[in-house]
């Protein structure tokens, strides 16, 4: 178990800096958005490209970000009921929840994007609007988002079965930024 929570603390830290990263994308995005809309209402110009560009901005947000969500436990869920719940409880609902819901659906997603993204990146696809941006940046954006996504699940669920087995402090309690399991804590 402690292999698993040494893989788990680097998978979160990996999230970490990537959370960290896409702080910056949320500026980026909203720089453009200004702009774009600043330069349409003062000069009456507009882009298709600048357009699809905040697009791809969100989009990365969305995707990237998903991994760092689930690390902070901030990703969406029934809070009035699980909250009044025994942690041991919401431990395993999340466990279960992991390996039957979330891992196969991303794996799913993951897998059945891979074959669209190698074709758009083969067909050099563009948009179809005026002025657009190439579209396999945006669609890569699919399997790295899901992967990652993945990864962090795993985490979640090493640390659910370690908390269960009575190894680690509860992972959910709330903090900063989640703590990294400190191996020399860990039971044997």
């Amino acid at each position: 178990m402690r292999a698993l929570l040494r893989v788990s603390n680097l998978i979160d830290g990996m999230s970490n800096r990537i959370g960290q990263a896409i702080y910056w994308l949320i500026l980026v995005s909203v720089i453009v958005s200004s702009g774009n809309a600043t330069v349409r209402y003062i000069f009456d110009v507009s882009s298709n490209g600048w357009l699809e560009l905040q697009w791809y901005l969100f989009s990365a947000v969305f995707l990237i970000g998903a991994g760092n969500t689930l690390l902070h436990n901030q990703h969406v869920r029934i809070d009035i009921i699980i909250s009044r719940l025994p942690p041991r409880v919401r431990a395993w609902i999340d466990l279960l929840g992991g390996v039957f819901f979330l891992l196969p659906m991303a794996i799913l997603i993951l897998w059945f994007s891979l074959p669209m993204v190698a074709e758009s990146i083969m067909r050099h696809e563009m948009s179809s609007d005026a002025g657009g941006l190439l579209r396999w940046p945006a669609k890569i954006l699919i399997p790295i988002g899901f992967g990652l996504l993945i990864l962090q699940g795993l985490s979640e669920i090493i640390k659910r079965a370690a908390f269960l087995r009575g190894l680690i402090p509860d992972p959910t309690e709330k903090h900063e930024a989640p703590p990294a399991v400190e191996l020399s804590e860990v039971k044997p």
